[in-house]
């Protein structure tokens, strides 16, 4: 089975999602060691909380060099919820630089009569990217599970591989580019969609082994 690293920098829920990819037919490594987010076919960069201290926990822990080396190299790499804005290159949430891997900024929700902040639940995805791994065998437009008061705001809109309506504002919900993927909702919550996510995350790493 593939080996996937998925980074502990104390800021993720790791079990959630490590039963996810097992059931998804993986073997999920946690880790916050450099050299096996090396040896590993995959990694996966988890993310509850706020950006900065996230970053910092990184950058405590050394990952940062090494996560920037995991995408260059081409090995899948999935963000997911804070694990995708801080791939970016700074936040309203904070004065932390994120990663930078990203060109763009991670923006705050704007105020609005009834609508809650943060946007947490059911939300239905707006997929700009039909042809992405991400969504293969799902129902279009398919429903999953978000808690976000922030949103990323790419440079290049090319990247945005889903959208999701919050009140009157469409924000990004999904990137991809080449191996690189990020999702703001969480595929652990959400049901078998979620599970069919994290089993395309798979599939492609498994084409990429036996290529």
């Amino acid at each position: 089975m593939p080996v996937i690293a998925v980074v502990d920098y104390e800021m993720g829920n790791l079990h959630s999602v490590c039963k996810g990819l097992e059931k998804a037919g993986a073997t999920p490594n946690i880790t916050y060691s450099p050299k096996e987010l090396e040896q590993a076919d995959a990694v996966i960069l988890p993310g509850v909380g706020s950006f900065d201290p996230a970053v910092q926990h990184l950058r405590a822990r050394g990952l940062e060099q090494p996560i920037k080396d995991a995408i260059a190299s081409g090995k899948p790499f999935l963000g997911i919820c804070l694990g995708l804005q801080i791939l970016f290159e700074s936040s309203s949430e904070g004065t932390q630089p994120g990663l930078g891997i990203v060109q763009g900024k991670v923006r705050r929700f704007l105020p609005e009569p009834d609508i809650a902040i943060p946007h947490m639940g059911w939300n239905q995805l707006q997929v700009t990217q039909p042809k992405s791994i991400l969504w293969e065998h799902l129902p279009s437009d398919p429903w999953v599970y978000f808690v976000h008061s922030y949103y990323v705001d790419p440079i290049d809109p090319q990247i945005r591989a889903a959208t999701v309506t919050h009140g009157t504002q469409t924000v990004t919900a999904a990137i991809a580019r080449e191996n690189l993927m990020a999702v703001q909702f969480h595929p652990e919550k959400s049901s078998n969609i979620g599970l069919q996510i994290l089993s395309n995350f798979v599939a492609q790493v498994r084409e990429k082994i036996a290529a």
